[in-house]
């Protein structure tokens, strides 16, 4: 069993915004980016699923990122996309404002976050990315995805 905390040559993330602040997410959990297109509303999800989507003949949950980390209301344009995560053997759909690129981080490049009180507690915040002039917040999407949260969404995926 390999162990994803090991990167001796770097760690790939994939780089995502959220209004002004920009986050990364283990490039491996990605399985696809595509377009934001409409979703069917689930009665009685929470506010952050705005619904699903049929892909390929699999229905899809998808969680819209900005309402999740209470980050205002998400305005969906050309840049909006919807990243296709496979989490613990679950596909899910994460919206976000727009994809920045593919970065490695090298280890000395990662720095532990600082417990600030924000909208993430300590649980899904992995560390700070620095690249040049970029600070990326880096999360760990299995533990942003909680176990609670999950079951929910195996019930919609259902």
């Amino acid at each position: 069993m390999q162990d994803e905390n090991q990167a001796p040559e770097g760690q790939e993330v994939l780089a995502f915004r959220l209004g002004a602040e920009e986050y990364g997410i283990d490039i491996l959990t990605v399985q696809e980016i595509r377009g934001y297109e409409a979703v069917t509303a689930m009665a009685s999800a929470p506010d952050f699923i705005k619904g699903v989507i049929n892909l390929r003949g699999r229905i899809v949950p998808i969680v819209d990122m900005r309402i999740r980390f209470n980050l205002g209301k998400p305005v969906y344009d050309q840049f909006t996309v919807v990243i296709i995560l496979n989490v613990a053997g679950h596909v899910i759909g994460m919206v976000v404002d727009s994809v920045s690129d593919v970065i490695t981080l090298a280890p000395d490049q990662i720095k532990p976050a600082p417990d600030m009180g924000t909208a993430l507690n300590a649980g899904p915040l992995v560390g700070l990315g620095t690249l040049d002039q970029r600070m990326i917040i880096l999360l760990d999407i299995d533990k942003l995805m909680s176990s609670a949260e999950m079951g929910l969404i195996d019930r919609l995926a259902a």
